[in-house]
């Protein structure tokens, strides 16, 4: 049977995304200095007022409005002009002497099930609409960092056929791009095609059946953009964060969150166990699907599904799993690296399915 899905990404201007960038460059700058740091620090925007507010345990001198500037002059705003509201208090004791239980006995900062995906349907062990949607965004935010005409809020739309399971064809690609007045639809139209989408699709040829209906700025006009055309707050992209629609979401974000919250470090072990299973051969399709428990250091279930595609038995995925693998949180935690300022960088562009970010690799 044919069916469509499609997946959408969005660009570092798109008010959630903004503010995304934002609570992972506090806690990089947290990590390079104390990496211990419990981190839950957030923001949310609106017209020209940005308001930081959550939980910091650390020793790192944080300058969160030198920052938070640094980031919205990235994205395009002049950003002297924002006023900056900070309210931020240390995480809870009670939730503290839960989690820190000695350097080698870390537990889970709270209660929370995650999940994992791989397909071998694309290189990057992703499905096809949602890593086709990131790359028209990192191509755009490449492209309008060299143009005075297109700003950075921006979104993609990529819709895939599927049969059996299966990618078939790329059926659709929308986009809509912030821009100057100056343009006409006619002229970004015709830019965002050459420069954007064309140069995307070239690396997706088999996947060009000649007939891809190409959708641009269909409301006609993007000139109000970013925090002055809506609102913005840490987490609300969760699917455009991690599987596109395929594959399941805990419901917990990442941005903002230090490796004891299990809603990233347990979502980023679980893709990485999953990617290893589906490239050493053992399915073409995984999910992994992890329960945890404030206060505790070892996971309460772990759950395999690879939805009939595993080419040996549940049970020597289930033995691969143990012999290779533990979702300890400190393990987690020491063997992907999660002490380190890696975090600013996986804002934007999807979570998972780079290789620059340790629980890609393949062991």
């Amino acid at each position: 049977m044919k069916t469509i899905i499609t997946s959408e990404s969005v660009n570092i201007g798109h008010p959630d995304k903004t503010c995304d960038t934002i609570a992972d460059a506090f806690l990089d700058e947290a990590l390079s200095q104390d990496k211990n740091a419990q981190m839950a620090v957030e923001c949310a925007i609106k017209n020209n007022k940005l308001f930081i507010y959550g939980e910091a345990t650390t020793t790192a001198k944080i300058n969160y409005e030198k920052i938070a500037k640094e980031v919205l002059a990235d994205v395009g705003y002049n950003a002297e002009e924002f006023e900056i509201i900070k309210e931020i208090s240390i995480q809870s004791p009670d939730i503290n002497q839960a989690v820190v239980k000695g350097e080698a006995e870390l537990c889970a900062n709270d209660q929370g099930i995650v999940y994992g995906y791989a397909t071998n349907e694309t290189k990057e062990y992703m499905p096809l609409p949602i890593i086709v949607a990131h790359k028209l965004m990192k191509v755009y935010d490449e492209f309008r960092r060299t143009s005075k005409f297109y700003f950075s809020d921006a979104k993609s739309e990529v819709s895939v056929s599927y049969e059996d399971g299966k990618p078939q064809a790329i059926e659709m690609i929308l986009i809509s791009v912030s821009h100057s007045e100056e343009l006409s639809n006619e002229e970004i139209s015709k830019t965002i095609k050459s420069e954007v989408i064309d140069k995307v699709l070239a690396e997706y040829s088999n996947y060009d059946k000649g007939n891809i209906k190409i959708l641009i700025n269909t409301s006609g006009k993007f000139t109000v953009w970013g925090s002055f055309g809506d609102s913005g707050c840490v987490g609300r992209k969760i699917i455009v964060d991690t599987y596109g629609g395929i594959g399941r979401v805990g419901g917990g974000c990442f941005s903002s969150k230090n490796a004891t919250k299990v809603d990233r470090s347990g979502a980023y072990y679980a893709r990485y166990v999953a990617k290893n299973i589906v490239a050493h051969g053992l399915a073409e399709r995984c999910e992994i699907q992890v329960g945890f428990a404030i206060g505790l250091a070892e996971p309460i279930s772990i759950a395999v599904d690879t939805f009939g595609t595993n080419k040996v038995t549940e049970q020597e995925i289930m033995d691969f799993i143990r012999k290779n693998f533990s979702f300890k949180i400190s393990n987690m935690i020491n063997e992907l690296g999660l002490l380190n300022p890696i975090f600013k960088q996986t804002a934007c562009f999807g979570h998972f399915g780079r290789d620059v970010f340790p629980w890609e690799k393949i062991i």
